[in-house]
């Protein structure tokens, strides 16, 4: 988790959301198309892993993650998954790392060795973090009078990336933390409750915003607020499990 000081606040607040002590967020069809995700990040992450892992394989972060993708690897339940057993040979562990794309798994070590290899392609503006027309007013608004932060599978540094190459520029002065899998499961209870300590604030003093229900689940029997984000692309909510619908920031 990164943490920064809170902008000073405002004494002006939509008249929908006076509570809110945080306002805690996803990134996939929450304030980004799922499009960024499944047409332009995981595509390039697939393209430049070989590359990447041959150049820097033996710097001690990558490292740590290949060890981290070994132990996952050894806990897998599923017959079909290739193995990777040897976190030395960083090869073999290309056809476990694309079997976990093809399948989105929430793998922290596919995620922190995405990131890495992401935050060169936003360095070289060969990625730009397209996020949706309402979010920069948004964070805007709310972070004058709260805090507002990132959950995502997404490592904390591809979160940090995504928002400081935006399609509307650099918005990390909107927002106070950032959050990921190391936190736990988006849809355990648990990791609601940790991100309200770490941001110093109780649950029931946090809105959370997501298009998934069972993440809105779990925030939800933690005590948070939440709304389920109804974006173009999403996939279909049938049963919204009586989180209240939005398709805009823009009221709120």
């Amino acid at each position: 988790m990164s943490l920064k000081a809170p902008k000073k606040h405002s004494d002006e607040m939509s008249n929908s959301l006076k509570a809110p002590k945080l306002f805690l967020l996803d990134v996939e069809g929450t304030v980004a198309p799922m499009s960024l995700v499944y047409e332009q990040l995981f595509p390039y992450a697939r393209t430049h892993f070989e590359r990447y892992l041959q150049g820097h394989s033996g710097e001690q972060g990558v490292v740590n993650d290949l060890a981290a993708l070994a132990e996952e690897n050894a806990k897998e339940t599923d017959p079909e998954a290739p193995k990777f057993t040897n976190p030395d040979y960083w090869d073999e562990a290309l056809p476990y790392l694309n079997w976990l794309m093809d399948r989105d798994r929430k793998s922290t070590a596919l995620k922190s060795l995405q990131g890495r290899i992401w935050k060169g392609g936003f360095e070289r503006d060969e990625l730009e973090g397209t996020l949706f027309d309402d979010v920069p007013g948004a964070l805007e608004r709310w972070s004058s009078v709260a805090h507002v932060a990132i959950y995502s599978s997404g490592s904390v540094a591809a979160q940090m990336l995504l928002f400081r190459h935006s399609n509307f520029g650099d918005l990390t002065d909107r927002i106070s933390g950032y959050f990921d899998t190391r936190t736990g499961s988006k849809t355990a209870k648990d990791s609601y409750t940790s991100i309200a300590s770490a941001m110093d604030c109780e649950p029931r003093e946090v809105m959370f915003f997501s298009d998934a229900v069972l993440e809105l689940d779990a925030a939800r029997d933690a005590g948070c607020h939440t709304r389920i984000v109804m974006r173009e692309g999403n996939a279909p909510v049938d049963d919204a499990h009586g989180h209240r619908k939005i398709k805009s920031f823009d009221l709120l």
